[in-house]
């Protein structure tokens, strides 16, 4: 019997993590992290729950990671503290998970693997990495070899015909499986309901060289730091076109630095770049710029353009390109950084004005229906992404011949049980998301974060009461002090103290003498009275003090 565990991944867009158990013994493939939509108040990371995990840590034997993006691999440093198991990955993808964990001070023990070599996980899995196309370099899908058959789980893909570094998705060693009997096949769903092939990266490549041909001013690139096929060809055409290149971002510098030493960047030499603090006296149409924050990150490099801060200015004759599509839920912050962009006089160029300067790194419906068609798996399971996008995977693997009995809609925490070929849900193990920061500094709980949301929404009011010791009389107070109040709440503040102040002179003398009663009494009149006048029942943070 066979165990497939979805602990995220299904039903969101990152988090995606996924168990498979087999005979007491366990692998996880992927560990990523997502992160928070607007409005989620001091999150900056959001990680799957991993109570199961941890229940089960003696029968983990090792993490397999497709590639390097954090939706796959963010959550592993803060896994590995509390679980020694070992990590298996290709070289890029293991350059990238040794930086985030020598940045956290985790220690792991690292195993590089290559795609076609199998190697062993424990005594119940055979794993064997096949190469896949996406916008990282070195990324892979996995077949593992169980005792019930076996599955494909083709991490992030899409079929470009002719990739940038000449490594297409295997497909030939897909259709062999295929040919000998597939148990399960787990399919990224990101792009399902988009009904044309995802177009070649080759396009972005022709788009910039036409873009960048004339341009007068200064190159400005923004898009994500992994995209190394991309900057790459940045990098190249910037040779071609006699530009120095200025780096703004951390996270891109230390990926191109990585990408160097490790020979994904052959043709790139130092003499290439200068730094930000020179970009000012090379001439703009000399100068070519590297920028993260896309998604109009607030301290990104783009932003600081847009704000004009630091040692460049952008202005008439320069060139910015957004070279990535705006992540659900940051539109409007995009659609500001290319106002912003505009006005500092700058021609900006993004995806909705000219689709060339971006393509996804994910499979759309007919490459989604070909690897089904050529896989033909007794069962299928599609994975990465929110609810829709995988009704609408599920619709195109029915299209290509699977049975509703062969369709499995899971979502985080489903157990499915492959037996004799056939899989079935056979209840739920513990999922859920934990919320904290970056470093790992704390959990977010629900409860912190409900009241953060309240506070932003309703503002907190300190009310303090000044009262004499030995006769309990009221010196003075309440005395009202808000924050998060609008003009006309903070000018209703004298009235709501006025009408405020009955609660303690109706107090018996003996309860005068209770502080905590005084102080609940007090939150309670303040939250009354200015509820009265406004509606709201601010957040109220009560003193006592005696003198």
């Amino acid at each position: 019997m066979l165990h497939v565990i979805p602990l995220g991944g299904l039903g969101e867009i990152g988090l995606n993590a996924m168990v498979i158990a087999c005979r007491g013994e366990m692998l996880l493939i992927d560990c990523g992290l997502m992160f928070p939509p607007i409005g989620t108040l001091g999150v900056d990371i959001i990680l799957p729950d991993f109570t199961y995990l941890r229940r089960n840590a003696a029968q983990l034997k090792g993490i397999v990671l497709t590639h390097g993006h954090e939706d796959h691999v963010g959550a592993l440093p803060f896994l590995l503290n509390e679980v020694s198991v070992p990590v298996y990955a290709t070289r890029f993808t293991l350059g990238l998970v040794r930086h985030r964990l020598q940045e956290l001070g985790v220690k792991a023990d690292l195993r590089e693997i290559e795609p076609r070599n199998p190697f062993p996980v424990g005594t119940q899995f055979k794993v064997e990495a096949t190469r896949v196309t996406h916008t990282v370099p070195d990324a892979v899908g996995y077949v593992v070899h169980t005792p019930e058959g076996p599955i494909i789980h083709t991490g992030d893909f899409k079929l470009d015909p002719d990739p940038i570094d000449g490594l297409r998705t295997d497909l030939e060693r897909w259709g062999e499986l295929g040919d000998q009997g597939v148990l399960c096949l787990l399919s990224d769903s990101t792009n399902s309901e988009r009904p044309h092939e995802t177009g070649s990266e080759r396009l972005v490549e022709q788009t910039f060289e036409r873009l960048f041909h004339d341009v007068r001013g200064r190159i400005v690139v923004s898009m994500f730091a992994s995209h190394l096929h991309r900057i790459h060809h940045v990098l190249d055409l910037a040779r071609t076109l006699e530009r120095k290149v200025v780096m703004m971002g951390r996270s891109l510098m230390r990926n191109i630095e990585m990408a160097r030493e490790l020979g994904f960047l052959p043709s790139v030499t130092d003499g290439l770049f200068v730094p930000l603090e020179n970009a000012a006296s090379i001439p703009p149409e000399r100068l070519m710029v590297l920028a993260t924050g896309s998604q109009a990150e607030p301290r990104a490099g783009l932003s600081q353009l847009a704000a004009g801060e630091g040692p460049l200015r952008l202005g008439p004759g320069d060139l910015v390109v957004l070279s990535a599509r705006a992540i659900p839920g940051n539109e409007r912050a995009v659609s500001g950084l290319i106002d912003q962009l505009l006005w500092r006089g700058a021609r900006v160029v993004y995806p909705d004005v000219e689709p060339g300067v971006h393509v996804s790194g994910h499979a759309g419906q007919p490459e989604q229906r070909r690897v089904l068609d050529l896989v033909r798996p007794k069962n299928f399971v599609p994975i990465h992404g929110e609810l829709h996008h995988l009704h609408r995977h599920l619709a195109t693997a029915k299209d290509s011949g699977l049975s509703p009995a062969q369709l499995l809609l899971a979502q985080d925490g489903d157990l499915l049980v492959f037996e004799e070929g056939q899989g079935r849900f056979s209840g739920s193990v513990p999922t859920g998301r934990i919320y904290q920061d970056r470093f790992g500094q704390g959990v977010v709980t629900p409860d912190i974060l409900q009241e953060r949301t309240r506070l932003a929404e309703t503002g907190f009011i300190v009310a303090a009461l000044v009262i004499e010791r030995a006769s309990l009389s009221l010196l003075a107070g309440p005395q009202l002090t808000g924050q998060g109040l609008n003009l006309d709440e903070q000018v209703l503040l004298s009235r709501v103290a006025e009408d405020a102040r009955g609660f303690f002179l109706e107090m018996s003398h003996q309860l005068r003498g209770d502080d905590a009663r005084v102080r609940e009494e007090l939150a309670k009149a303040v939250r009354r009275a200015f509820k009265l006048y406004t509606s709201k029942r601010p957040v109220v943070v009560p003193m006592v003090i005696k003198v």
